[in-house]
C-alpha cells in the first residue's frame, strides 16, 4: 500500500472550505465524521470510518471562536488516538493565542506555550502551520513543527499587480523581518512605523523611518485583528507624502471595527489569505483574499511521502 493511501484528511468547523479546496488538489476525500453538542453545550466527536493504522491530518484553525474550535480540536485528537490512528498530525493555518509567548509582565500566562501543552497531551503527532505571531513558538513543541509563510504568496500577487515605486512598509519595528522578506522579492526599499502600544490592541504611532515619499507603500503584517495598527500606519505613510498605500497579512482576525475602519482608512485594498474564514459580512470589494491551500496540500504531501519541506519554508 503507498504512503499516500495511508493518509486520511479530516476537517472540523473553522474553515471547512480550506480543507474542501485542499482535499480536491491532494485528490483525496475527506473522512467522515460529525460534530454535535450536547445541550449545555459541550462537544461530541464522531469518527464515521476507520483509521486504524493510518496517518491522520486534522485541519483546523484556532480561530473565532477560539475556545470552541480549540476544543473540537482537543477532542478530536483524542479520539483519533483511541482509535489507533498511526500518526496524528494537526494542521493549523492559524494558531491562536500565540500573542502571549512570553511574560512582559508579572504574574501573566505562557498561552502559546500552554496551548502547545495540550495538543501534545492530547496525542498530536506533528503540527503543520502558518506564520506563527512568534517564531519561538516552535520551540514550545517537542515534535516536529512545520511553519510554512505567507509573505511569498502575498508578493508574488504584488508582482502580478506590477505596481511601480514601491516601498514595502512595516507597521513596527517587529515586523521587520516579515518586511525584509517581502522587499527582497519585490526588489524594493523598505521603511518602518516607530509605534508604541500602550495597551493590547492599542497602538499610537509615533514617526516613519525610510525613504518614502512620492512612493506606493505596501504595508506588510502577519495579522490584521482589529487594523488598528495598519490604519495607523496607512495615515502616517499618507502625511509622510506617500501616493498609493495597500496593506496585506496572512491571517485576517478582522476583531470588530476592523472592516469599518479598513474602509474608512486611506488603505486602496487590504490583500489576506484563507488561512481564517471570512464570512460573508466581512467581505467586501476593499478585501481581495488568496488561497494558500496549494502551499499546505504541497506541504502535506511532502510529509506524507517522506520528502523535504524546507524549500517550502521560504
Amino acid at each position: 500500500m503507498s504512503s499516500k493511501s495511508k493518509m486520511k484528511l479530516f476537517t472540523l468547523n473553522s474553515n471547512e472550505p480550506l480543507a474542501q479546496e485542499i482535499s480536491e488538489i491532494l485528490e483525496t476525500p475527506l473522512g467522515k465524521s460529525s460534530v454535535i453538542r450536547f445541550s449545555d453545550g459541550e462537544v461530541q466527536i464522531n469518527i464515521e470510518e476507520s483509521v486504524r493504522g493510518h496517518d491522520v491530518y486534522l485541519i483546523q484553525s484556532t480561530s473565532q471562536p477560539v475556545n470552541e474550535h480549540l476544543m473540537e480540536l482537543l477532542i478530536m485528537i483524542d479520539a483519533m488516538k483511541r482509535a489507533s490512528a498511526k500518526t496524528i498530525n494537526v494542521v493549523i493555518p492559524y494558531y491562536g493565542y500565540a500573542r502571549q509567548d512570553r511574560k512582559a509582565r508579572a504574574r501573566e500566562p505562557i498561552t502559546a506555550k500552554l496551548i502547545a501543552n495540550l495538543l501534545e497531551k492530547a496525542g498530536i503527532s506533528r503540527v503543520l502551520t502558518l506564520d506563527l505571531h512568534a517564531p519561538q513558538i516552535q520551540g514550545f513543541f517537542n515534535v516536529p513543527v512545520d511553519q510554512l509563510l505567507g509573505v511569498p504568496i502575498l508578493a508574488e500577487y504584488y508582482k502580478k499587480k506590477d505596481i511601480e515605486d514601491v516601498v514595502v512598509v512595516a507597521p513596527d519595528t517587529s515586523g521587520l523581518r516579515r518586511a525584509r522578506r517581502m522587499a527582497n522579492i519585490l526588489d524594493a526599499p523598505i521603511a518602518f512605523v516607530d509605534k508604541r502600544r500602550p495597551e493590547p490592541n492599542m497602538a499610537e504611532v509615533k514617526n516613519v523611518v525610510g525613504s518614502i515619499e512620492g512612493k506606493n507603500a505596501i504595508i506588510v503584517d502577519d495579522m490584521i485583528d482589529t487594523a488598528e495598527t495598519v490604519t495607523q500606519a496607512a495615515e502616517a505613510l499618507l502625511e509622510n507624502g506617500v501616493n498609493d498605500i495597500y496593506a496585506c497579512g496572512t491571517h485576517a482576525v478582522l476583531s470588530d471595527p476592523a472592516v469599518s475602519k479598513i474602509n474608512e482608512s486611506p488603505i486602496k485594498e487590504l490583500v489576506i489569505t484563507n488561512s481564517i474564514f471570512l464570512p460573508e459580512e466581512k467581505q467586501n470589494e476593499k478585501i481581495t483574499s488568496l488561497s494558500v491551500a496549494p502551499l499546505l496540500a504541497d506541504a502535506l504531501l511532502r510529509v506524507q511521502t517522506e520528502h523535504s519541506v524546507s524549500e517550502l519554508f521560504d
